[in-house]
């Protein structure tokens, strides 16, 4: 059976957390100039608003951090997935997976930091430009596995107008523990392009980052989304210039999750 939502760009959650109070030591930077700003598509405890999660999907959410110096503190995780997307600026990643990483991405490159049995990182913007990022967590495939980090490019010039996997078991993708695939579809002219997740028992929630795009009887504007599920493949039509995201998770069931978060949820 097709289950589907939308979920518009006002509708999602908006939230700043300034390194103040409770906030100081997790967030990095100097009140009032510097500040992150969240926008998020679901909730998980008191970091993002919206809907309930997704499949996998705990927290899908575009983040800016404001002014040279903002970001969040060296901090822990668990069981937990994390991915990020940099759309501007500079994102300065630094973690504890194997041997330990400090990594400086820029427009077009992501990571998965898998923080499994416990892993600490910290993500800063050091440079005179805001960092704007897209982060996923998701819930992993299994529990207490070794941290790992993985890092890879999207090169916006030359793989315009297909979609392209960034994330998943896919050629060049790079590896998640997790029944999930992430892509993505940048265009400069109008098209229609479909895309297939694994069988219909699979889920994919389509993010717009610009553009317009739309999908059946549903039209999806900057920063709109369409979650659906039961369905073999999605048609969309999009316009000139448009940036699609497109992550495919394995569903659950929800008694499942509200364990998972109970017993091993990620806290900070």
């Amino acid at each position: 059976m097709t289950q589907s939502f939308v979920l518009r760009a006002n509708d999602r959650g908006h939230t700043v957390v300034r390194s103040e109070g409770s906030s100081a030591a997790y967030v990095a930077g100097h009140t009032p100039s510097n500040f992150v700003s969240r926008e998020s598509s679901f909730n998980f405890h008191e970091y993002q608003s919206g809907r309930p999660g997704f499949g996998a999907i705990r927290v899908f959410g575009d983040e800016t951090f404001h002014g040279a110096g903002c970001g969040y503190n060296m901090h822990a995780h668990h069981n937990f997935v994390i991915c990020a997307f940099v759309l501007e600026g500079e994102l300065t990643h630094i973690n504890t997976a194997g041997r330990g990483t400090v990594d400086q991405l820029q427009q077009g490159d992501y990571y998965v930091f898998s923080a499994g049995s416990g892993g600490k990182h910290c993500e800063l913007s050091i440079g005179p430009e805001d960092m704007h990022a897209i982060y996923l967590w998701l819930m992993p495939n299994k529990l207490y596995l070794p941290p790992t980090y993985h890092r890879a490019h999207f090169d916006i010039r030359t793989r315009r107008n297909r979609i392209v996997q960034l994330v998943g078991d896919g050629d060049g993708a790079l590896p998640v523990p997790q029944d999930l695939r992430v892509s993505r579809l940048i265009t400069d002219r109008p098209g229609a392009y479909t895309y297939t997740p694994r069988s219909a028992e699979y889920g994919t929630y389509l993010f717009v980052k610009e553009g317009q795009v739309r999908c059946g009887d549903v039209a999806l504007g900057p920063r709109d989304s369409l979650g659906i599920n039961g369905v073999d493949k999605i048609e969309c039509d999009v316009a000139d210039t448009t940036d699609v995201f497109f992550v495919e998770t394995v569903m659950f069931d929800e008694a499942r999750i509200n364990a998972w978060e109970q017993e091993h949820g990620d806290h900070d």
